[in-house]
């Protein structure tokens, strides 16, 4: 069981911090529903998504692509990118180095 926090961060949204170094941070954001949304952002971390469950679709600066079970991509630092959930899952990001606003 993780020590950390479920956190909302939006309607059918939640965040919770798997694992965390000053180098690297493991972060779960669950998604509930079909129409939650993950609001478009950008930050100085390279991220690595993990589709664990359902689908997503992602826009990643000027280009949108779909994901599902399985898929994973890489984010570069400073690039804008959300998502809309098209079935409930969850997501397994990697930040490097970690993300202390989440701590």
């Amino acid at each position: 069981m993780s020590e950390y926090p479920v956190v909302s961060t939006g309607e059918n949204v939640t965040r919770q911090v798997l694992s965390d170094h000053p180098d690297m941070m493991v972060v779960a954001f669950r998604f509930g529903a079909a129409g939650a949304v993950g609001a478009l952002h950008d930050h100085p971390h390279v991220q690595s998504t993990y589709v664990e469950s359902g689908r997503f679709r992602f826009t990643l600066g000027a280009t949108e692509r779909e994901v599902g079970p399985g898929d994973s991509f890489v984010i570069s630092s400073g690039v804008t990118h959300g998502c809309v959930c098209l079935e409930p899952g969850t997501l397994v990001d990697c930040f490097t180095p970690r993300r202390d606003d989440f701590l």
